[in-house]
């Protein structure tokens, strides 16, 4: 042993035996959060801006300081829009980075693989924007800032017959639980209603030819055709549906939301009408900073509804854990249930008995290559 150097060894045993000291380190661990998206493949427009917005979120809240006496750890996977890879990377988040809980994803097909898994470990889950009910169903740990489908079918519908649509037949996509939920709540409220489903047809993901679907619909006569899927194919629907010479009304939901929609449809988008969450044009303070903000940090790019759900989504969480006073899972559990009136960037976000958040839809079409808001409904 060197002895001229034993005083300073015991100022430092003093110092870490020192009240408080574990304390003071421990208080310069991050808080690490789980994000699951899909930052490439078919679905990549989605999560490119749901990542943005909860990034953007997650510096914002470092900035003022964190929560606890933390700040934030956010640590993305991407699931690369391929089926069975959100659980795998929900798995490592879980098991191997002990994240204290889970945000994403927008696909409900794909949150309903990462639900099961936060929902065993009692890690709460917030989706920013996956509509489907069961993926709340799923459990007690399961919430979402987004409305659900009942509600967005139920907006489409009462749309549809306001625009005086008396024949609406659907194409739906057999392999996304958002389509086939989506259609379902949409041809209930639209029957009850009065309107008439001349053609119910079907496509699966993987499929780029819908020609002998709309070939069918053109046959019904039908005043409009409602396509509750993603932006990719509602793209190539449109196109064809003009190759053909139907002229009529093409209308979705939330999901045809994307660049990629004007990129791949053109013209044949034009005139096209969706129903998704939140308007950069609302002149609400607290959407302008956010669209201000988000300009700033991303190039000028203006945020769409995903990166609106995305911020809020860790906005809330991050609130929860104020509430709760911890990161411990049941006790933020509790307090995610417990959010009520939270003002974020796509309005006030309450979550309700089944872990659902209540709050307005937003009418768009596209006007001359771009997104114009048409009109807001709420719930």
């Amino acid at each position: 042993m060197n002895l001229p150097r034993l005083p300073v060894l015991l100022s430092v045993v003093a110092l870490l035996l020192a009240p408080g000291a574990f304390t003071a380190a421990c208080a310069q661990d991050p808080i690490k959060v789980g994000e699951v998206a899909s930052l490439t493949g078919k679905e990549a427009d989605f999560g490119r801006f749901s990542h943005r917005g909860t990034l953007l979120a997650i510096e914002h809240l470092n900035a003022a300081g964190g929560v606890l006496g933390k700040k934030f750890e956010l640590l993305t996977e991407d699931n690369q829009s391929k089926a069975g890879e959100s659980a795998t990377a929900a798995r490592k988040l879980v098991s191997r980075d002990k994240v204290v809980a889970l945000l994403g994803e927008v696909a409900s097909s794909r949150s309903l693989e990462i639900a099961p898994i936060a929902q065993t470990a009692k890690i709460p889950m917030v989706s920013p924007a996956s509509t489907n009910p069961k993926v709340t169903e799923t459990g007690n740990y399961i919430f979402r800032v987004c409305f659900i489908d009942p509600f967005q079918g139920t907006v489409m519908a009462k749309f549809a017959l306001q625009r005086g649509w008396k024949k609406v037949a659907t194409l739906t996509s057999v392999s996304s639980a958002y389509s086939v939920g989506l259609g379902k709540f949409f041809k209930e409220t639209y029957l009850a209603g009065g309107g008439v489903i001349p053609a119910e047809q079907k496509y699966a993901e993987s499929d780029k030819d819908f020609h002998a679907q709309l070939t069918a619909i053109k046959a019904t006569g039908a005043d409009a055709i409602f396509v509750p899927g993603y932006y990719t194919e509602a793209a190539l629907i449109s196109k064809q549906a003009r190759e053909l010479g139907l002229t009529v009304p093409l209308f979705g939901g939330d999901g045809w939301e994307g660049e990629p929609l004007l990129e791949i449809g053109g013209t044949a988008v034009e005139g096209i009408f969706f129903s998704t969450h939140y308007s950069s044009e609302d002149t609400a303070p607290a959407v302008q900073n956010f669209v201000k903000a988000y300009k700033a940090r991303w190039g000028g790019e203006t945020p769409n509804a995903m990166a609106a759900l995305g911020y809020d989504s860790a906005m809330v969480l991050a609130d929860a854990m104020k509430r709760a006073g911890t990161t411990d899972g049941t006790k933020l559990r509790d307090a995610l249930a417990a959010t009520k009136d939270y003002l974020g960037v796509t309005g006030k976000t309450s979550i309700d008995a089944q872990r659902n958040a209540t709050k307005a839809a937003a009418i768009f079409t596209v006007k001359n290559g771009k997104f114009a808001f048409v009109e807001s409904i709420a719930p």
